[in-house]
Formats: structure tokens, C-alpha cells, sequence
């Protein structure tokens, strides 16, 4: 029987993921993002994932074509981010985020990145 502890811990500079569900159909992940930081403005070719903001609250914002969208969340909020939305969350709080989605953990195309992850443009 799995235990907690089997849950994988990956550092990142906004904060943490848990990733504590993985099969070759998906991935589950608690992401943890302190205050003021902010993930990365990206989209993914194949990846398609559902968020639900356990706790805290954030900035969420959503480009689909030529629509954008940008909103405050609060905890039990949830949004489907299909493959090719541009997407970022920024942490007005700390908060943790429940991430459902298909296991491309490497599908990431950057757009915009505040700790330098992003290509030059």
C-alpha cells in the first residue's frame, strides 16, 4: 500500500509540486505556489490538465485564440486547460493547487518566465 512519503517532491523557484499519482494515462500533483510568484505564461502541445485551487487565492489568466481572460480564484474554483491554451497563475497568497492531467510532464512551451526558464526571444 502506498504511503505518503512515495509522493515525489520537485522543487521549483515559484515553490513545489507533489506529485503524488502517476500512470502512463495521468499524473496528480499538489502544486504549491507562495505569494507573489507566478508560473510560468505557457501552453502545452498535448498536455491537458484540470486545476482545482485547494487553498489561497490567485491571479488566473487564460488566453484562447484572440480571447483573454484574466480572474481572481478562490479555493474550490476550477478550471480545464485544454491542449494549446496559453495559461498562467500568479499567487496572491500562498496556495495549493490539485492538478489532474495526461502525463507529457515535459509538454511546457514557455512564453514568459520570471526565473529565466523562458528562450530568448
Amino acid at each position: 500500500m502506498p504511503h505518503e512519503s512515495d509522493a515525489v517532491r520537485v522543487e521549483k523557484p515559484w515553490g513545489y509540486e507533489l506529485h503524488w499519482a502517476k500512470t502512463e494515462r495521468y499524473i496528480g500533483k499538489v502544486i504549491h505556489v507562495e505569494a507573489g510568484h507566478a508560473l510560468s505564461l505557457q501552453y502545452h502541445n498535448r498536455k491537458d490538465e484540470t486545476i482545482l485551487l485547494w487553498s489561497g487565492r490567485l491571479l488566473f489568466e487564460l488566453r484562447q485564440g484572440n480571447e483573454s481572460r484574466t480572474w481572481e480564484m478562490g479555493p474550490r474554483e476550477r478550471v480545464h486547460i485544454a491542449p494549446g491554451t496559453v495559461h498562467r497563475m500568479t499567487a496572491l497568497e500562498d496556495c495549493d493547487v490539485i492538478e489532474v492531467s495526461t502525463p507529457e510532464l515535459d509538454d511546457i512551451v514557455r512564453i514568459e518566465d520570471r526565473y529565466g526558464r523562458a528562450p530568448a526571444g
